[in-house]
Order: structure tokens, then sequence, then C-alpha cells
């Protein structure tokens, strides 16, 4: 069977080619292996991709003593997801993570007040999304170790300061940085361009300055191929909590509820899996025991009756409650 390799594949593979450093080869590579298509004909070229990012990877750990906490821009995901939240100095990074959070972050007037990533949780309903509020962002100087905790978050908030005349300017530079890390690409689809592969939140802060709503509008012109940028002023809480719920769903996650027969569900810790996954995939994450012992299933919530019994391969639903029987 032909390969049909795509148009952006050969552009990740020419990427791997011209990339000097082993960070840029293992983002070519990971770009490769979401580029390239499913089937029989490219199963070999997929298994050697893997193990080149496996090589890469192990190299990676190596050359950090083998413990990534060593480092402190790699900091392991918790809750419903990282948010990683980027932008220039003073646009409002940590006064965002503290006023979401329970973070002692350094509120400041001066700039480069955050030296280091500081994790908040933010609380969404009976779950919790985890805030990276980072150093912040300056064109050149990105330390490699910066740009792989991008790369590793579930969602990347870009923060915009809109009593900033250079604003337009700052969401250019990261845009364009995030391209030539090729953390995000461009695609054109039915003539239309749009930005992929990383998920990305826009937030314009500080719109209770003067001319804010004016510096907005002009973003919009300026960069009219930006996601939708949504105004905030970590001063005065306006849309905080709009932003709240935004975050939880670009992070296009479900929570699922487990129970066991003739017992009350469990509501209070709640499994939190992608979007689009199945019964199976519930219990493989529990436990690779109860997968592999799984027999029957119930649900209660997205099942046409409460307490219908499901194929292993039933698609669950945010708020399903799952009994699983072995």
């Amino acid at each position: 069977m032909p390969a049909n390799l795509t148009p952006q594949y050969y552009e990740a593979e020419e990427a791997y080619k011209r990339a000097s450093t082993p960070e840029d080869k293992l983002a070519a590579l990971e770009e490769m292996l979401a580029t390239i298509p499913k089937h029989k004909g490219t199963e070999k070229l997929q298994a050697e991709i893997k193990k080149r990012i496996s090589k890469f990877k192990k190299e990676e750990s190596k050359s950090k003593g083998g413990s990534r906490q060593e480092d402190p821009f790699l900091i392991e995901s918790q809750g419903a997801g990282q948010v990683f939240i980027l932008g220039f100095p003073n646009c409002g990074k940590s006064s965002l993570v503290q006023a979401l959070t329970n973070a002692k972050t350094v509120v400041a007037e001066y700039p480069f007040s955050t030296p280091l990533p500081v994790p908040g949780m933010m609380a969404y309903e009976d779950t919790s999304v985890q805030l990276i509020d980072a150093p912040p962002f300056v064109a050149e100087g990105i330390p490699g170790n910066f740009t792989t905790a991008l790369r590793n978050c579930d969602l990347l908030l870009m923060m915009l300061d809109l009593s900033d005349d250079d604003c337009a300017d700052h969401l250019t530079a990261m845009l364009d940085f995030l391209q030539e890390k090729r953390i995000l690409r461009d695609e054109e689809q039915k003539g239309v361009q749009f930005l992929t592969w990383k998920q990305l939140v826009v937030v314009g802060n500080k719109t209770d300055s003067p001319d804010a709503m004016e510096r907005l509008n002009l973003l919009k012109e300026l960069v009219p191929d930006c996601p939708e940028i949504i105004p905030i002023s970590t001063t005065e809480g306006t849309n905080l909590e709009l932003l709240r719920e935004h975050l939880y769903q670009a992070l296009a996650v479900i929570r699922v509820y487990t129970k066991k027969p003739g017992k009350k569900p469990d509501l209070d810790r709640p499994f939190v899996l992608p979007v689009g996954s199945t019964v199976s995939e519930l219990a493989e994450y529990i436990h690779k025991d109860i997968a592999a012992n799984l027999k029957s299933a119930k649900v209660w919530g997205s099942a046409k009756f409460d307490g219908q019994q499901v194929n292993h391969d039933y698609v669950l639903y945010d708020k399903d409650i799952v009994e699983l029987n072995d």
C-alpha cells in the first residue's frame, strides 16, 4: 500500500533535517508522527519515527540526571490539565493566577518579578485545572526548557496587555515564536488560514485602562488569523468567571464518576479523561487489571436510559456515571 504522505508531513520531515538541536529534532519528529497518515502502508515508518522519539526522550532524561523534576520548568501536570500562561513583562500573568487560584505569586509593577514558573490550582466545579505563572516572554534568549514546557502543557494561555500600545507587536512576536518552534503551525482549509497543533486561548488584560477596547479592536484588524481574544481585567474581575469556564472547555476533557453494583456513585472524585474516551479506556485508566477483566458496564447519564448496559467501545460524556463489572 502506498504511503501517500501529506504536504504537512514532508514539511515536518524537512524541519527535522534542518534542526540543529535535539529539542528541535524531537519537536519535528513529534509533528511527523502527528501528520503521517495512519494506515498499513505507513506502519513501518510510524514505528521508525516512534523509535527515534523514544531515543531523543531517553537522551533528554539522561542529560537532566534522570529526574524531570530537577528542572523547575518541567512541572508535572495535575488536575484536569495544565495551562501554561505566556505573556510579555507586566501583562498581568501573576495577578491572573492569584485571582483564579490560591498560589502565592509575586505581583509587582516592575518587570521580571517571576523568575521561575509558579503553579497554582484553579477550582472548576468538582475538579481543578493547573495554571502555570511562567517567567515573562522575551523575544531573544528563551531557554530550551521554557520551550519544552510550552510543548508539554495541555493548553497555552497567551496574555496581552491592552494598556500597552505595543500589544499588537507582542501578539505577533509570540505567535511567530510558537510557529518557529512548531508549537503552532499555519494551515489552510477551504481557503481559510488558521492555527493548529497546540490548543491556544488568548486574553487581553487591563480592559479597565484608557483606550483598551480601541487597542483590542485594532488587534483583531492587524492579526486577523489570531484566535478570539477574551477581554478581561484582573483588577476589576471582569470576565474572570467566563475565562475559568473557557479554559476548562478548551482542555477538551470529560468528568466520569464510577459506582459499585448496588452502591451509590462516588460523586466527589471524578476521573478526568479526554473527550471521546470509551468505557474500556476508563477501565484502563483506573487500572490495567480492571480493563483486562472487564465483562460488562452500565451507564447513567448519556445512555438511552439510566443503568443501560453498554459495549466496551461506548463513548462516554461529561458527568456520566459508570458501573464496571468483572
